[in-house]
């Protein structure tokens, strides 16, 4: 076992864990955050995608151990702290960018990092920046919207 010290959406966490354990797991099974979804435990799907010190990163394919010292944010802590939703994820919500909803927590999480490290004005742009996640229900067209909406929100 390995002492993990990181900051979880905010709040200082310290736990023991085995050296082998995958971010993913960290976060649903040690931590208890289960809006982190898993979907292929190979960093194809997208579904497990958190920010580590800011950065979209799959956590399927990260140890834990790699975020020593990060910032991690899972999509449990990218609302306001009055509780409001962040823009992107009114957005989702508004534009219906959702059916199933178990893509959309790291699709979320996928757009709030394009639109903060990326110009993505059209849709062409959108639909690449979103490549490594994969909805199986919605046909990408109002996940689209919601992107594009979220992000003049996130610009506003």
């Amino acid at each position: 076992m390995t002492m993990l010290t990181l900051t979880v959406n905010g709040k200082s966490v310290k736990r023991d864990v085995p050296p082998a354990t995958l971010l993913s797991e960290y976060i649903r099974e040690h931590l208890r955050l289960t809006g982190t979804h898993v979907g292929c435990d190979t960093g194809q799907c997208g579904a497990c995608t958190v920010h580590i010190d800011g950065q979209a990163v799959k956590s399927c394919s990260v140890l834990a151990l790699a975020a020593q010292g990060a910032a991690l944010t899972t999509i449990e802590g990218l609302a306001n702290a009055d509780g409001s939703l962040h823009p992107m994820q009114t957005a989702f919500n508004q534009c219906h960018g959702l059916q199933c909803g178990f893509c959309t927590p790291g699709m979320v999480m996928s757009a709030v990092d394009l639109v903060t490290h990326h110009a993505c004005s059209t849709e062409t742009q959108i639909r690449e920046g979103l490549e490594g996640n994969m909805c199986r229900c919605t046909g990408y067209q109002n996940i689209v919207k919601a992107v594009a909406q979220g992000a003049t929100a996130m610009k506003a």
